[in-house]
């Protein structure tokens, strides 16, 4: 069990999964950080960084290969851009990435927070995502997602998801915690 004095949560403090992501951390003791960017609303205020210019550059790539690697399109593609560049600052400095949405049928997983799990893929970090329908986690191995029961580890890792949270994924976030770390 990770010691939680020591461990660190990467987010992005946005409503629904990443605001439960920072609530729980903040529960249990453990430091937070949001990376966010000029102009943009977040719901956490616990641990905010905003992302300069040149930091957000950091994250930049093409908005052809993000479409092609999510096999989608992005018709705001200036909208999106920060906040793809905002999630490679989060999966950059977790070393495990959890997510919840949902496990599309080809292998990414639904919307913005995709991105931050084929990051996590191309990143080789261990990657696990709360699919909201089939309530039940999944972990990407050997290019497969595989049900698992996964556990934080590490001293760092990337908290992101849906602003759409059901009751369901509040309660996988929670056990997640109480899991990884034991009760509040």
């Amino acid at each position: 069990m990770a010691n939680r004095s020591e461990v660190t949560l990467y987010s992005g403090g946005h409503k629904g999964a990443e605001a439960e992501f920072g609530k729980n951390a903040e529960e249990w003791g453990i430091e937070e950080v949001n990376y966010s960017f000029e102009g943009h609303g977040i719901e956490r205020d616990r641990g905010v960084r905003v992302l300069t210019p040149e930091e957000l550059r950091k994250g930049d790539i093409s908005m052809e290969i993000v479409s092609k690697r999510m096999d989608r399109t992005y018709a705001k593609a200036d909208k999106i851009r920060k906040v793809i560049q905002s999630i490679f600052h989060m999966v950059n400095n977790g070393y495990q990435v959890f997510a919840v949405g949902w496990i599309q049928p080809d292998k990414t997983v639904k919307g913005g927070t995709g991105w931050g799990v084929e990051l996590a893929k191309l990143f080789n970090r261990p990657v696990s995502v709360y699919d909201q329908d089939r309530k039940a986690w999944f972990t990407w191995k050997d290019h497969e997602w595989v049900e698992d029961t996964p556990v934080i580890e590490g001293k760092t890792f990337a908290g992101t998801g849906t602003r759409n949270l059901t009751e369901d994924g509040r309660t996988a976030l929670r056990d997640l915690y109480t899991r990884s770390f034991g009760p509040a």
